[in-house]
C-alpha cells in the first residue's frame, strides 16, 4: 500500500489487537475500522460510518489499498473535530499526520449506542454483498454495457483526478479529427504516411510520429482512443501534463522502432497509437496494481462481471502478445505486438524511475 498523500510506500505496525500501515515519511497511517473500534471511540467509528454509508459523494484521498476514492467524514456530535477519509469497500480509514492522536479514546468499558440509522446501513451493505456474490444477472441498463459487450475492459474504482487531463482529452480530440479527415482515404494515407519498417527514414523519419495519429479502420480507433481516455487520465494526474507527454511520446517511438528491428525487411505501413498507450497503461497497471478491472463475460443470455485487478489485466495483455508475436513467425496476423511490448517497456522503466524517486517534467 502508498500513501495517498506522498506516495511512499506504507510500512505494516503491529499493536496490541492487530496491525495498521503507516507513512514513514509523512507519519500518517491507515487503520481498519476493526481495530479502531478497539483503540478508539466505537460510539465515533459507527458515526463516521453512517455518515459514509450515507454520502453520495467522494471528496477524499484515494484508498491506499483499492485506489478507490475515499469518503470524507466527521462526527455528526462533534466528538472528532476533523474530517476523516473513510474507504467503505475495504472498510479502512486514512489519518494524516497528528489526527490519530486526537481521536476520542474508548468510551471506558461502556457500549457505543447503534443508531437505527446505523443499523439500516449495516443490514443493507450485507444485502448488497450477498446480491453481489449470488447475481448471474446484470442491470441492462448499466452504461459499463456498451464498452463490456464491445469486448473492452470497464474501470470499476477510478480515482477522481486533481487537475483536468487536457493531454489525454486533446490526443484523443486530435486521433478523432484526422480518422475524420482522411475518411475514405485511409490506404493511401497509410501508404504515404504510415511507418514502413523497409523505409523507416523517409521524410527524415517523420513517419515515426505521423503514423501515431492514422489509424485502419473505426473499431482501431475506438479501441486506441477508449484506452487511452480510460486509463490516462489518472496517469496524467500522477505524471503531471508534461510528464504524460513525454512518456507518450517516447512509447510511441520506442514502439516503431522495435517494430522496425524486428520487422526490417516489412514493406507493410504500420499505424496507430497503440504503441504510445502501450506505456501508458503499463505505467497505470504497475502504478495502481489495486485497481479493479471489470471484463464482461458472455453466454447467450447470460451476462456475468469478472472483476481482476490491473496487474492481472496486464499479465493477461502480455501474454497476449507473445502469442500475437508466435503466430506472425508463420505469418498470421496484423498487430504490431513488438510495437506494443516497446512501449509498455517505457512504461515499465518509467514506473522504476517513479520508484526510485525520480520526477518528469510538468510533476
Amino acid at each position: 500500500m502508498q500513501c495517498p498523500h506522498c506516495s511512499t510506500r506504507l510500512t505494516r505496525t503491529s499493536v496490541d489487537g492487530g496491525v495498521y500501515f503507516a507513512c514513514p515519511r509523512c507519519h500518517g497511517r491507515a487503520m481498519g475500522l476493526a481495530l479502531l473500534r478497539r483503540l478508539g471511540s466505537a460510539r465515533a467509528v459507527l458515526d463516521l460510518w453512517s455518515q459514509a454509508k450515507t454520502s453520495e459523494e467522494r471528496l477524499g484521498k484515494a484508498c491506499p489499498l483499492c485506489g478507490r476514492a475515499m469518503f470524507q467524514t466527521s462526527s455528526s456530535d462533534g466528538a472528532v473535530p476533523f474530517a476523516l477519509d473513510l474507504c467503505t469497500r475495504c472498510q479502512l480509514v486514512w489519518f494524516d499526520p497528528r489526527e490519530y492522536e486526537r481521536f476520542p479514546p474508548p468510551e471506558n468499558g461502556r457500549t457505543a449506542v447503534i443508531s437505527e440509522k446505523v443499523r439500516e446501513a449495516v443490514a443493507m451493505e450485507a444485502l448488497q454483498r450477498d446480491a453481489h456474490r449470488t447475481a448471474s444477472q446484470i442491470d441492462l441498463g448499466d452504461w459499463r454495457m456498451i464498452p463490456g459487450l464491445l469486448g473492452l475492459p470497464v474501470e470499476e474504482n477510478s480515482s477522481p483526478v486533481r487537475s483536468w487531463p487536457w493531454v489525454t482529452y486533446g490526443l484523443a480530440g486530435c486521433l478523432v479529427l484526422v480518422y475524420v479527415l482522411t475518411f475514405g482515404h485511409a490506404g493511401a494515407v497509410a501508404t504515404r504516411y504510415g511507418f514502413v519498417p523497409a523505409e523507416a527514414w523517409r521524410d527524415g523519419g517523420l513517419t515515426f510520429l505521423t503514423s501515431f495519429f492514422l489509424h485502419a479502420g473505426f473499431w482501431h480507433l475506438l479501441g486506441n482512443v477508449y484506452f487511452l481516455v480510460v486509463f490516462g487520465d489518472n496517469v496524467e494526474d500522477d505524471l503531471g501534463h508534461w510528464g504524460f507527454a513525454v512518456v507518450m511520446l517516447v512509447s510511441a517511438l520506442v514502439g516503431d522502432a522495435c517494430h522496425w528491428i524486428g520487422h526490417s525487411d516489412s514493406t507493410i505501413p504500420a499505424i496507430g497509437a497503440s504503441g504510445g498507450i502501450s506505456g501508458i497503461v503499463m505505467y497505470y497497471a504497475l502504478r495502481f496494481p489495486n485497481a479493479k478491472i471489470g471484463i464482461l463475460f458472455r453466454y447467450w443470455f447470460f451476462f456475468q462481471w469478472l472483476r481482476i485487478s490491473a496487474i492481472g489485466a496486464l499479465v493477461f495483455w502480455f501474454a497476449l502478445q507473445l502469442f500475437y508475436i508466435y503466430l506472425q513467425q508463420y505469418g498470421v496476423g496484423d498487430v504490431a505486438a513488438l510495437a506494443h511490448l516497446g512501449g509498455a517497456g517505457v512504461g515499465l522503466v518509467v514506473w522504476l524511475l517513479w520508484g526510485f524517486g525520480a520526477r518528469l517534467p510538468g510533476e
